[in-house]
């Protein structure tokens, strides 16, 4: 948690991010992840200054427990003095113990916030889901929470002038929106109508033209004239045996057994690599989440 410290922008863990989202795709399927089409209302979150704390943060627990399909999972939650925004005890359950930072006492409305990453922290466990090392596993943690519908509260937690800042989870402001982004070109929902950080929408906007890039790149035919001349020129290298692809290209070509050429490149929506034959217009289908893709390879 980022409170009055600087708050880190741009992509640095978006290589995590989209292995974390490839993982949830492998791990849940195309099937499971569109029961979670609809995201966590601002009502059901919300909570008054007026609200009892513990009754409050026990309803909205309960909420978010319920939108992640646990509905044998209790979370008992409390406070205390601490330096991270919150703590889970990942036991074998069904009770789990949730400790939030003293501050929410005076923050309530950033405890949905809170609570939306320690459940997805007991979501992805139950799941048996995790990254190699602790940081890895916090980005997987909130991009989850994010791409499954309970991330916009995070990224609304979002606050910074020019003398204080707040700033939940893991992902930088960008880098939430850029999952929340990825999310919505999937489902067609617009989270920034929640939003009540002016922050958190602009790092939305900045996140969101970098998820549409994902769409424009070469070989799909939405690429931009700069791209597919570029994906011009590396294919006449490759065909001639020349290993011509810029590192940044995010595409590589390589024979098939038959000797035929072949272009792999990442998926739009689930980054899972895709290889297809080169010969033109071609319409390939995402072997893991189904995403029909038109290429001009």
């Amino acid at each position: 948690m980022a409170n009055g410290g600087p708050v880190q922008h741009g992509y640095p863990h978006l290589e995590t991010v989209r292995a974390a989202v490839t993982a949830l795709y492998r791990r849940l399927s195309r099937d499971t992840i569109e029961t979670f089409s609809v995201s966590v209302p601002p009502a059901d979150v919300a909570f008054c200054d007026t609200d009892d704390l513990h009754l409050g943060a026990q309803r909205v627990a309960r909420e978010i427990v319920r939108h992640f399909r646990l509905p044998d999972a209790r979370l008992i939650v409390g406070f205390r003095e601490m330096t991270h925004a919150a703590n889970v005890e990942l036991a074998a359950g069904p009770e789990y113990f949730v400790e939030l930072n003293d501050r929410f006492r005076t923050h309530r409305g950033d405890i949905g916030a809170a609570l939306a990453h320690e459940v997805a922290h007991v979501y992805l466990h139950r799941l048996d889901l995790a990254f190699p090392t602790t940081a890895q596993n916090e980005i997987l943690t909130d991009t989850a929470t994010a791409y499954l519908g309970a991330g916009w509260l995070l990224l609304d937690a979002y606050r910074e002038d020019g003398v204080s800042s707040q700033k939940l989870g893991y992902l930088t402001p960008e880098e939430f929106g850029y999952v929340l982004a990825k999310r919505a070109l999937l489902f067609g929902e617009d989270p920034s109508l929640w939003f009540t950080s002016p922050q958190a929408y602009a790092a939305y906007a900045k996140g969101s033209d970098l998820a549409r890039r994902d769409g424009q790149q070469p070989p799909l035919t939405g690429a931009g004239w700069a791209g597919r001349r570029r994906y011009a020129h590396d294919r006449r290298h490759a065909g001639a045996g020349a290993d011509a692809v810029a590192p940044t290209a995010g595409y590589s070509f390589a024979p098939d057994s038959g000797g035929r050429l072949r272009v792999c490149f990442p998926c739009p929506t689930c980054h899972q690599r895709i290889r297809v034959p080169v010969r033109g217009r071609v319409r390939a289908r995402c072997g893991l989440c189904r995403t029909v893709l038109e290429c001009d390879t």
